[in-house]
């Protein structure tokens, strides 16, 4: 290749996941790329020095975090136009979730940039895969607001959705968020609890929300760490059909259509009319 060539050619920006704890769960593609890119992004260049050194990598990183990013993202674009090829790291687990990135990967997607990933480890997709609840379908909220009227607003949101609720937690606000959780949702909602996946203190919980509260007063340590939180999706609602509701229904279709005529015994009888309506349809069905 000629020195014109090399010039000339664009860079490429990956994008690493490390572990989330487990050193071991490092994928070769992602020491290989470590080692052989000209920079490295990293959330904090000290962790990641611990990372790059334990594996034997030499490797020159800067700072790319929550406050420089934006200002770096131009930066990082010159390089990769010079031919240089970056890397970018979180402290743990895929870049962006719920972490730095999102402002690079933008400007070099826009800017016709070449983005491509290099998979691994990511606490959310670990954690509900062990969780015992639904993954045909899930979604991933990131961290909860700060103040406590957001939170429980959010709480409920999350359980309206009627799917998995993936939800990370700081160690300082674990236990004001399940307090919040159990005044929007009750104390006996359904949560699942993880911390510290894939390292020695690993730790699942699954249950009562009130349950969790004391099983993390009980022993303080078990508030300490990386820490997710998952959620039901609210089930459907369901309606009781009872004898008299059903023959007032099957009286008053003779007169009207039939959803009108379960909204008549639902509001004779104190229930919900759009779950009564699909009680019946569901029966009828069967």
């Amino acid at each position: 290749m000629t020195k014109a060539e090399t010039t000339n050619k664009i860079g490429t920006l990956y994008i690493v996941a490390t572990p989330i704890g487990n050193l071991e769960d490092i994928s070769e593609r992602a020491l290989k790329t470590l080692a052989e890119v000209d920079l490295i992004a990293a959330e904090d260049t000290r962790h990641t020095g611990k990372l790059l050194s334990y594996f034997n990598i030499k490797a020159k990183t800067f700072a790319l975090h929550d406050h420089n990013e934006k200002q770096k993202a131009q930066q990082i674009l010159d390089w990769l136009n010079e031919g240089k090829n970056i890397a970018l790291v979180s402290d743990a687990g895929t870049p962006l979730i719920s972490d730095p990135g999102y402002a690079v990967v933008n400007i070099c997607r826009e800017s016709g940039a070449q983005v491509t990933p290099v998979p691994g480890a990511c606490a959310a997709i670990a954690a509900v895969s062990c969780s015992g609840l639904p993954t045909d379908k899930f979604q991933f909220l990131g961290f909860t607001p700060a103040k406590s009227q957001a939170r429980q607003q959010f709480f409920i949101s999350a359980h309206e959705s009627g799917i998995t609720s993936i939800i990370y937690e700081s160690t300082h606000r674990i236990m004001a968020s399940l307090n919040d959780l159990s005044e929007a949702l009750g104390e006996q909602q359904h949560v699942v609890f993880a911390k510290e996946l894939t390292k020695t203190y690993e730790t699942f919980f699954s249950g009562p929300v009130n349950e969790l509260i004391i099983f993390l007063t009980d022993e303080p340590e078990r508030q300490r760490g990386e820490l997710v939180l998952m959620l039901p999706g609210k089930g459907k609602e369901t309606a009781a059909i009872t004898p008299e509701a059903q023959k007032l229904i099957m009286l008053l279709e003779a007169d009207m259509p039939l959803k009108k005529a379960c909204g008549v015994a639902a509001e004779y009888f104190g229930l919900k009319k759009n779950a009564l309506y699909k009680a019946i349809i569901a029966q009828r069905e069967e």
